[in-house]
């Protein structure tokens, strides 16, 4: 990494403090400054005022948002400035790249017309000449064949991709600030290696300045200089990377390093992880809530032999394969996490064993029988012993309904038990995942994003299912939220001794919960196998790429990592 060792303050954040028409503020009492090339890390769990720090800067808080304090740009104070003079200083001199990429493109007009007209906006009035910057906007982000790209609509473009174009429409007018809100989220580790060696570059390229706002404490590690810790709206802690993962002072500052996953040492010994054994579903019985049907112990849950999925027209010559001969077995209260890059096939098996999508070659087995041969009302009870938790618990749960509502639906759907007992087990549902039964009465807006993914959770286990298939559950949650969450479905599985198909990005979080790993790579199974041993000693060189992107939480390895990446 680059040493600018710089001194002069570029941005001035003094006693910061916005507030809502609600008792607590969202932000109380924040000072940060940004040095003149500097990459500054602010973290903290969801509500601690990250993203409103940021949006105020830009004076882009919501309605209804009052700030106060000082916020000081090159001197100029921002906080009551005008809006002609703030779209001044706006995307010109300081740029935000936001967190969900699909969100900030115009999904009805092309690449290039979007660049241009960000940089015809701020003074660039020739059309050759913003056409000609616009590829040298996406050569700078390191798109391939830019000339091509710039006729591309973002459905077109894979999730890295859509997030160097977000960086390169904020860096259209070389702003000397940059605000990244989460810009590595939701990218697979390959790919969110690539945009942090990035925003390293374009940092050394141009001595832009950085605010990162991230709840991974590896990336923080892995690009920061300066790290800023915030709690409820307060800056509890802060100091230079290196010093703050060594000896952290805060509790809280702790409690956050304590709750970051680790990856175990590649080529180190580790035994075989043991599967669980099968446990009685009857642990968190609702009252008269018959289950599907438990397999026997030599039945998988679920079993792949040798599918295919295609995409498109074959007729017309547009398919184009999602899954290619994969063959996959889990066990009876097995967890087995699917892991690689977008477009692998993770999720396309996870919708497979449902009957979600339709299969070209090979078969799917629920609990032994073929789920897309079997008669319709088969069907139905297979299905009924398969339940999903998606990645976005938001937007899973319909907004209108109170979640005690979404909760029961299942219930509802197959008249299980009369309503007093279908109320009585949402309560007990709500109980299995450590949440009051009070909240069966709030909205999903009312709630935090773990409690979201808790409501998704307690649904998915209404009908006591043999198979869980659980789509990225963790990726949006903060690491100690995400901690929490992980810990309670490791407890409901071990009591209940449901399977799992565990989809996921995050290989720290596939080691903390699977007994087995299958690694996919553009719908192929490259590697299988006891997770520890996978993910210690890979014997396929896919494998072992996908381990050496994650971002390390240990900023003293940081250089070492930096080199071997590199080379």
């Amino acid at each position: 990494m680059l040493d600018l060792h710089p001194t002069e303050t570029v941005l001035a954040i003094e006693h910061l403090a916005i507030s809502f028409a609600q008792p607590r503020p969202a932000v109380e009492d924040v000072s940060v400054s940004l040095r003149r090339g500097e990459i500054l890390a602010l973290v903290g769990e969801s509500g601690s005022g990250k993203s409103m720090t940021a949006r105020a800067v830009l004076g882009l808080l919501p309605p209804g948002a009052r700030a106060a304090g000082s916020i000081r740009y090159d001197g100029e104070e921002l906080l009551g400035l005008p809006e002609t003079d703030l779209n001044r200083i706006r995307g010109r001199r300081i740029a935000m790249v936001f967190q969900e990429p699909q969100t900030a493109l115009n999904p009805v007009r092309t690449i290039g017309w979007q660049l241009r007209e960000a940089l015809r906006a701020h003074g660039l009035k020739s059309r050759r000449a913003a056409a000609e910057r616009a590829v040298e906007l996406l050569r700078a982000v390191e798109i391939p064949e830019p000339e091509r790209r710039l006729g591309s609509y973002p459905h077109q473009l894979s999730g890295g991709q859509k997030q160097r174009v977000v960086l390169a429409l904020a860096l259209a007018n070389e702003p000397e600030v940059l605000l990244a809100d989460e810009p590595t989220t939701a990218l697979d580790v390959t790919v969110q290696a690539e945009i942090l060696r990035l925003l390293d570059r374009i940092r050394e390229r141009t001595g832009t300045a950085i605010v990162l706002i991230t709840h991974n404490m590896g990336v923080v590690a892995e690009i920061a200089d300066r790290v800023v810790v915030l709690q409820a709206g307060n800056v509890v802690e802060e100091g230079e990377t290196r010093t703050l993962f060594a000896n952290p002072r805060e509790p809280y500052t702790k409690t956050l390093l304590a709750s970051v996953l680790r990856l175990p040492e590649l080529d180190s010994v580790v035994e075989p992880s043991a599967l669980l054994p099968s446990a009685p579903a009857s642990d968190v019985p609702g009252p008269d809530v018959p289950g599907p049907d438990v397999p026997a112990p030599d039945v998988p849950a679920v079993e792949f032999r040798g599918v295919h999925v295609h995409y498109g027209s074959r007729r017309r010559g547009r398919a184009f394969p999602a899954v290619t001969d994969v063959s996959l077995r889990v066990a009876p209260g097995e967890v087995v996490g699917l892991v690689g890059e977008s477009g692998s096939g993770k999720t396309t098996l996870g919708r497979l064993a449902a009957g979600l999508v339709p299969l070209a070659e090979g078969r799917v087995l629920l609990q032994g029988e073929d789920v897309l041969a079997a008669p319709r009302a088969e069907r139905r009870h297979l299905r009924r012993g398969l339940a999903f938790v998606h990645q976005d618990p938001e937007a899973s749960l319909d907004p209108r309904y109170a979640v005690g509502a979404s909760i029961r639906e299942p219930l509802d759907i197959h008249r299980v038990g009369t309503p007093a007992e279908r109320d009585a087990r949402v309560a007990e549902l709500l109980d299995a995942v450590q949440l009051p039964a009070s909240y069966a009465a709030r909205r999903p807006r009312e709630l935090s994003g773990g409690q979201r993914q808790r409501i998704a959770l307690a649904r998915a286990l209404a009908l006591e299912p043999t198979l869980l298939v659980a789509d990225e559950p963790t990726s949006a949650l903060d690491v100690s939220v995400q901690a929490r969450v992980l810990e309670l479905f490791r407890d409901l599985q071990e009591r209940l001794g449901f399977a799992c198909l565990f989809i996921s990005h995050d290989l720290a979080v596939v080691h903390q919960v699977a007994d087995r790993v299958a690694v996919l790579r553009g719908g192929e199974l490259v590697e299988t196998g006891p997770v520890g041993t996978v993910f210690a000693r890979p014997e396929a060189d896919y494998t072992r790429r996908l381990l050496d992107a994650v971002p390390v939480p240990d900023p003293a390895r940081r250089g070492r990592r930096v080199r071997e990446l590199a080379s």
